[in-house]
């Protein structure tokens, strides 16, 4: 386990996926935002779901994604219905 899958909503598969597109640390992490990151995992697996922007999202502010603000949820879905 690297030093993402520390971080809140990341597990391994999460973990492997942000490492093959060029996000391998939490400050990486952050500097691409969760949005940004998304996309990147969108562009090698297609299943990338609003579940794993929220997971994304949340292990950037340190929060489980069910504890995000209801203005960030609408925001990243809205992001999430111009992407997928």
């Amino acid at each position: 386990m690297g030093e993402l899958a520390k971080l809140l909503n990341i597990g391994p598969e999460i973990e492997k996926q942000l490492m093959s597109v060029g996000i391998s640390s939490p400050e990486e992490l952050a500097a691409a935002g969760s949005k940004e990151a998304w996309l990147k995992i969108r562009a090698i697996d297609d299943s990338a779901c609003i579940n794993r922007l929220y997971s994304l999202e949340g292990a950037i502010r340190g929060v489980k994604k069910a504890g995000l603000p209801q203005e960030v949820k609408e925001d990243l879905k809205a992001f999430y219905l111009r992407h997928k």
